[in-house]
């Protein structure tokens, strides 16, 4: 069910890459995802969807996280193309669909802290 959700292939990718950097980048999308969704609630034009929408989906992409990618493609086409009816819509589905992201990463997150440094 997750794989529509999260590339585990690409996630993989990333952690064997990474090594001991894995947890800070998931941190840093996590964190940035954040920064980015209100950034999207906040756009009051065009222009500054389609840049935010373009670098979510970018990021989104290189982590693995597919359908989040996908709506981030859709909602920067929408907006370059300046149809912004609905496009409230679009900004609640990304932000779902985020908040499902965020809970597998933040359990891919948790499975990089042994048990016994959880609690410190």
């Amino acid at each position: 069910m997750s794989d529509i959700h999260m590339d585990s292939n690409v996630v993989s990718a990333l952690r064997d890459v990474m090594e001991g950097g894995f947890a800070d980048l998931l941190d840093t999308f996590l964190s940035d995802s954040e920064e980015r969704l209100g950034q999207l609630h906040n756009a009051n034009e065009a222009g500054a969807l389609t840049l935010v929408a373009h670098s979510f989906k970018g990021s989104s992409s290189n982590m693995g996280a597919i359908r989040l990618a996908h709506l981030c493609g859709l909602l920067e086409e929408r907006a370059q193309k300046k149809q912004l009816a609905g496009i409230e819509e679009l900004v609640i589905k990304i932000d779902d669909e985020y908040q499902m992201v965020r809970q597998l990463y933040r359990a891919e997150r948790q499975r990089l802290v042994p048990p016994n440094l959880a609690s410190s």
